[in-house]
């Protein structure tokens, strides 16, 4: 297949990187979980958690990070990559997808800083050789700092549903601004198993910190030694025809060069994104919060008026999005606004947040008015698939990190005032005694039901597929695990609708629409299949 010049050139590109100093790491192993190299460290914590330390210029950066972060970012790719097989198992079809990749990515590097570029570099100098048949090293890991913008374009808000906020001067205990967000960016549990914690010097610009996975340099949730917080929520897009910059490294570049709201705004102003996307940034010198709303066409800043609270789930509230159909659509349909209404339920029940308040609000599983929905709903504010939940507050400089399950583990408390102060770094990076206790919910039958529930489910999904047969007994212990979910009841309806049992599929399918279905498409699906099957026993 030839490749046209466009492609060609991206294809082939490697940035420029002589101007930056290098020294190769020279990894120390201090036990089974704690490396070091020079003033850089990974370890891991009773929690579970990586912690990463590393600084310097952005080659060297890149090249510390690689260098201890290695088997754990091959891990990464492995688990990404075998995820994309499952989607697309045919041989022939992963060939056009290396080719569409090669022509969507093609004019990414144009839109990326060059010193990013450069960090990227230094990183995939510790890839795995085993994908270099999708891509180059460095030309792939490019492509990985677009998957959660290209999953959300691609799939459309499939994988993304997060929910934040922020609160302050009369709406919390102790008047200083609190933010809280769950990440719910779900790429299987593998993928969420090693989550890291990443602490990072720049040589040029402010350290900060971010939660994410090992082998990204962009960021998704983070604060800098400034106080300057980001989390991105996915807003409703259009399916764009080339990438441009990924929306992890204009928070990046918003976390490293930016001291206030006024600052973090003229950065994500300067980028051109290719999906539409909610940054919520708080501010310590501000101390208040603004979404700042960015798509392909348009650009928005939404500050609240008279009021010292701001909400955000997947749909934008600022003035330019006012008329946009896309985005008035997505209101109406999807889940955002159920939860942007639970929100506004648990803040007005917990008048004045605190920390361990607002890790209870981002644990929440239950509907409006505390309806029983179902655990997984994505109704509810912890879906029970989050990669990890975050609590900042940007004054004091602490954070607060969850650890696994979900966001249910114990979260744990960071200080950066320590973490970034000039004298040699410890190991110990936390601060145990500000730590979050787990959610007791984890010890429950409940819990552990949900987990088997969804064990189960990937069974009766693969029993419509594939025309397996499941026992009666089977799918009524499925449906029992997690009762008032109304997925459940509509997979078995599928199933015996497969199978030409039609009046067990009716029951199934009616059951479903008595519970609270997550939204209007799924609504409208299940209704259809209850119409199919009425015909069918006529």
């Amino acid at each position: 297949m030839p490749i046209s010049c466009g492609i060609s050139k991206s294809v082939h590109h490697i940035p420029e990187v002589s101007q930056y100093p290098l020294q190769v790491p020279q990894v120390k192993k201090i036990n089974d979980t704690t490396f070091s190299y020079q003033q850089n460290y990974l370890t891991k914590n009773k929690q579970q958690l990586w912690e990463l330390y590393i600084k310097g210029n952005p080659l060297q950066l890149g090249y510390n990070n690689g260098a201890l972060t290695q088997d754990l970012m091959q891990k990464q790719e492995a688990i990404f990559f075998s995820k994309v097989e499952s989607f697309v198992p045919s041989k022939f079809r992963q060939r056009l997808l290396r080719g569409f990749l090669k022509w969507y990515n093609r004019k990414m590097y144009l839109n990326i800083r060059e010193d990013y570029q450069a960090e990227l570099y230094g990183l995939s100098q510790y890839s795995s050789d085993q994908y270099d048949f999708i891509a180059p090293k460095y030309l792939r890991n490019l492509y990985l700092h677009g998957a959660h913008d290209i999953g959300h374009a691609l799939q459309d808000l499939a994988i993304v549903g997060c929910s934040s906020l922020a609160v302050w001067n009369e709406n919390t205990e102790d008047g200083d601004l609190l933010i809280g967000r769950n990440f719910d960016f779900y790429v299987g549990d593998d993928f969420a198993k090693n989550k890291l914690v990443e602490f990072v010097v720049p040589e040029d610009g402010i350290p900060y910190m971010s939660v994410s996975w090992p082998g990204m340099i962009g960021v998704v949730s983070g604060m800098n030694k400034e106080g300057v917080t980001v989390t991105i929520n996915a807003g409703k897009s259009k399916i764009p025809l080339t990438a441009k910059t990924p929306i992890s490294l204009v928070t990046r570049e918003i976390l490293q060069y930016a001291k206030n709201i006024e600052e973090a705004i003229t950065i994500a102003r300067k980028r051109k994104v290719f999906v539409s996307e909610s940054i919520l940034v708080g501010s310590a010198h501000d101390k208040s919060a603004v979404l700042i709303e960015v798509s392909p066409k348009n650009f928005g800043v939404y500050r609240v008026q008279n009021t010292a609270q701001v909400v955000c789930t997947n749909h934008f509230q600022s003035e330019p999005y006012k008329e946009d159909k896309r985005n008035q659509r997505h209101i109406e349909e999807s889940h955002s606004e159920y939860r942007y209404e639970k929100l506004q339920e648990l803040l007005q029940e917990n008048p004045k947040l605190t920390p361990e308040k607002m890790a209870s609000i981002l644990r929440n599983r239950s509907g409006l008015k505390d309806k029983e929905i179902g655990y997984g709903n994505e109704k509810a504010l912890n879906q029970l698939l989050a990669h990890h939940a975050v609590i900042f507050s940007p004054q004091k400089k602490l954070v607060w990190v969850s650890s696994n399950p979900y966001q249910l583990g114990e979260f744990v408390c960071y200080d950066l005032n320590t973490i970034f102060s000039d004298g040699i770094l410890s190991h110990d990076f936390s601060k145990p005694e500000l730590n979050i206790a787990r959610d007791p919910f984890v010890d429950t039958r409940e819990f552990k039901d949900y987990e088997e529930y969804r064990i189960l489910q990937s069974k009766v999904n693969h029993a419509i597929d594939s025309k397996n047969v499941l026992t009666d007994e089977f799918l009524a212990r499925y449906v029992s695990l997690n009762p008032y979910f109304w997925k459940g009841y509509y997979l078995v309806g599928k199933y015996y609708f497969s199978r030409k049992e039609y009046s067990k599929a009716k029951t199934e399918f009616e059951v479903a629409l008595s519970k609270e279905i997550t939204t209007i498409p799924d609504q409208k699906n299940v209704e259809k299949y209850l119409k199919k099957t009425l015909k069918k026993l006529k």
